[in-house]
């Protein structure tokens, strides 16, 4: 259970006894336990658990502390105060205990914690360490009258109306911790559903966008953006109307605008364009969101479609597994293809032989001609990779300008350098790219660095590492190349 103290123990607060002390720290505890349990709003059964234990312990507590004022000062007219004040004490809470039915939570609860803090700390600092003194002088052989006189006058009149300075300070001190307590709680609270709500947004397979008062985007989900086959970055600041053409006609868009305006919402069918130019219905769901003064801010838009949802959860799960940009299969995907390679190389004891793919020149080409230049680079060399490559085999983009192809079905450890060859000389031919002063020709070279299943490993992780660190080989010696990982003790064939 949470906790919040209101109540901290210090060595202040010990009587000189230390079986008191260690249950006086107990009621303390529970005090604090209370204060977490309205803290952090948790549910009234909880609060009456607590009463309960409180109770009891306070009654132990105080059969054991009468038991020791008792062996020494039987019937002393302090010891039967002190039996009347635990007495008064255990009336009193469970008076407010049955009394929090009947207002707030809050009401209740805070006049508990005021006053178990404000009784109990006094009770310990004058009461508790009056008697103890006194005891303990009459265990040390001071006769009973002279013991109480001692600890009469060293909690005189001053020492009692300090005690009760303080402690007014420190219930106003008590009562802030809590409110502090609360509010941290409350926005603890208030974080979680926030995080929900962003978790929600992002991976719900409806189509989202929150747009501004004049329709322009300013947030979207990704099945939204999968839907437009826009990236985020760009759909930021573009007009709904643009991008829905349901919304931007003269005909049902300013009934549905001027709705939701009105009332609040709006919900119905609309007529868009797809980017390939269907034609598609979509249910909409538009909200309005407004501020502090009642003014439309922002608007929710949901678009449904119930028949394209099926097609919309397999394209999600397809680009969960693909690169957006070639249309590779990416990290994610290489994983489990590599996965059902390795039990079928064991099953037809076999090995697998995996490339590590860098472009040589392809940063100079991104730099000068752009990004645009470089993703055409990237998507031609991705073809070409394709081209040269067996159904059986794998090729995946996992970085910038890094390609990694898995080869099946490698009877020996060269059986897959043929391939590896062609494809770089296919790497090498020129690319066109096409810009507003014509077309001009590029080149680009590959660097590989081979690892094999199980010669060099038993993990993707292990074969990715050794053929990473074969590629570095590769482009150190001169680039446009080839290297097997040199784990058996030979050297490996290098082609140029």
């Amino acid at each position: 259970m949470n906790t919040v103290e209101i109540f901290p123990w210090s060595a202040n607060l010990e009587t000189g006894i230390p079986e008191i002390d260690v249950q006086h720290q107990q009621l303390v505890k529970l005090i604090n336990r209370l204060a977490g349990h309205v803290a952090y709003e948790a549910d009234l059964p909880g609060l009456d658990e607590i009463f309960d234990e409180l109770t009891a312990y306070a009654e132990y507590h105080f059969a054991t502390e009468e038991a020791i004022w008792r062996e020494v000062m039987p019937d002393d007219p302090w010891e039967i105060e002190h039996r009347r004040t635990h007495q008064t004490f255990i009336a009193e809470v469970m008076r407010l205990r049955s009394s929090h039915d009947g207002m707030s939570d809050d009401m209740a609860i805070d006049g508990i914690l005021s006053f178990l803090c404000q009784w109990l700390a006094f009770h310990i600092l004058y009461n508790d360490r009056c008697m103890a003194q006194a005891v303990i002088a009459i265990q040390r052989g001071q006769r009973p009258e002279d013991a109480k006189q001692q600890s009469s006058d060293s909690m005189n009149t001053a020492v009692r109306a300090l005690i009760e300075t303080v402690l007014a300070m420190y219930d106003r001190l008590s009562s802030r911790t809590m409110q502090l307590a609360k509010e941290l709680a409350t926005r603890k609270k208030l974080e979680a559903k926030l995080q929900l709500a962003g978790s929600v947004f992002d991976n719900t397979l409806e189509s989202i966008c929150i747009v501004d008062a004049a329709g322009n985007i300013i947030d979207a989900n990704p099945a939204f953006c999968m839907s437009c086959e826009i990236e985020r970055s760009v759909l930021l600041g573009m007009p709904l109307g643009a991008l829905k053409s349901g919304l931007g006609d003269d005909e049902g868009a300013p009934v549905a605008w001027s709705t939701v305006s009105s009332t609040g919402h709006w919900s119905g069918t609309i007529q868009s364009r797809t980017p390939s130019g269907e034609i598609t219905a979509e249910w909409l769901t538009l909200s309005a969101v407004r501020d502090a003064n009642g003014d439309v801010g922002h608007y929710v838009a949901v678009f449904s479609s119930v028949g394209g949802l099926i097609q919309r959860q397999n394209a999600m799960e397809h680009w969960a597994h693909h690169d957006a940009l070639t249309r590779l299969p990416n990290r994610l995907l290489l994983k489990d293809r590599f996965e059902q390679a390795v039990a079928q190389a064991n099953r037809d004891g076999a090995l697998l032989a995996l490339c590590y793919l860098d472009l040589d020149e392809f940063k100079p080409i991104n730099d000068h001609f752009g990004h645009a230049a470089g993703d055409h680079v990237l998507q031609v060399t991705a073809e070409r990779i394709l081209k040269e490559l067996r159904a059986a085999d794998t090729v995946a983009r996992v970085g910038g300008d890094e390609f990694v192809i898995l080869f099946n079905g490698v009877q020996h450890a060269g059986g897959q350098l043929t391939y590896v060859d062609r494809i770089i000389r296919t790497i090498r031919h020129p690319i066109t790219l096409e810009n507003a002063n014509g077309s001009e020709s590029v080149h680009v070279s590959a660097s590989v660095g081979i690892s094999l299943y199980p010669l060099d490993g038993h993990t993707l992780d292990e074969l990715l590492h050794h053929a990473d660190e074969t590629l570095y080989r590769v482009k150190s010696a001169g680039k446009g190349s080839y290297q097997l990982y040199l784990a058996r003790g030979k050297e490996s064939p290098t082609v140029t």
